[in-house]
């Protein structure tokens, strides 16, 4: 059999009522937690028990939902002029009240105006300054980093550009080298194969210098001017 119908009235019996209470409280704020997760609601929920005790839950938070619940509610109660004028005036007055609170804790980051704060706001204060200098230099460290690795790229780019262009002038001078050997090589086989060399098959230079010597003259025998004399007068 299906379950009665369930006559919505107050349960005068405490315990029933409690019980009731607490499986609806919690599937009421599992609900609220669903539809702003499934749907991106901004979602706020407040539930008072019947004994004063409160609960609540709030997408974002509970300050910002009913800010924002009395600022829309606002807009839509704006009928007339005067309650328009009576808007803005509030609107302008928490501006107002914002800047002059963030000027004031500027001024504390400042280290100024620092009188009327106790110990406890003090440190605060501190620990604020620290967590905010411990950020600024990670910032920093990671900039520097960063430069640092690229100008190692830039440098190993550039190592790398000149050992190239190191192969490539030894590469020029070998070639430059055999290109001489040919060409000069080539010219010292034409020269040994030319007709008009100056240098003779036999190793003599023409251009060498001459130097002459006198042979003293071989002694004659006496039968030779008998047969100069005898030949010429035959001639």
């Amino acid at each position: 059999m299906g379950r009665g119908k369930l006559v919505i009235r107050r349960i005068d019996n405490s315990t029933s009522r409690q019980v009731t209470f607490s499986k609806r409280r919690n599937g009421l704020l599992k609900k609220a937690r669903e539809l702003s997760i499934l749907c991106d609601a901004e979602v706020g929920l407040i539930i008072f028990s019947s004994t004063g005790r409160l609960y609540d839950y709030a997408s974002t938070s509970m300050k910002s939902v009913i800010e924002r619940y009395k600022r829309v509610k606002e807009e839509h109660q704006v009928r007339n002029p005067a309650s328009e004028v009576k808007f803005w005036q509030r609107e302008v007055a928490s501006l107002r009240q914002q800047l002059q609170y963030l000027q004031e804790y500027h001024r504390q980051l400042m280290g100024e105006e620092l009188s009327g704060l106790s110990i406890n706001d003090l440190q605060k204060l501190e620990n604020q300054l620290e967590m905010s200098l411990k950020g600024v230099r990670m910032k920093k460290d990671q900039m520097l980093s960063d430069e640092i690795k690229e100008l190692n790229h830039k440098g190993h780019l550039i190592h790398q550009e000149s050992l190239e262009l190191h192969k490539k002038l030894d590469l020029m001078c070998q070639e430059n080298t055999e290109l001489k050997n040919k060409v000069y090589g080539t010219q010292a086989n034409e020269a040994s194969r030319s007709p008009h060399t100056d240098t003779f098959n036999n190793g003599y230079d023409l251009h060498a210098p001459v130097h002459l010597q006198l042979s003293q003259p071989l002694p004659l025998k006496n039968d030779a001017p008998e047969k100069s004399m005898k030949l010429g007068l035959q001639l």
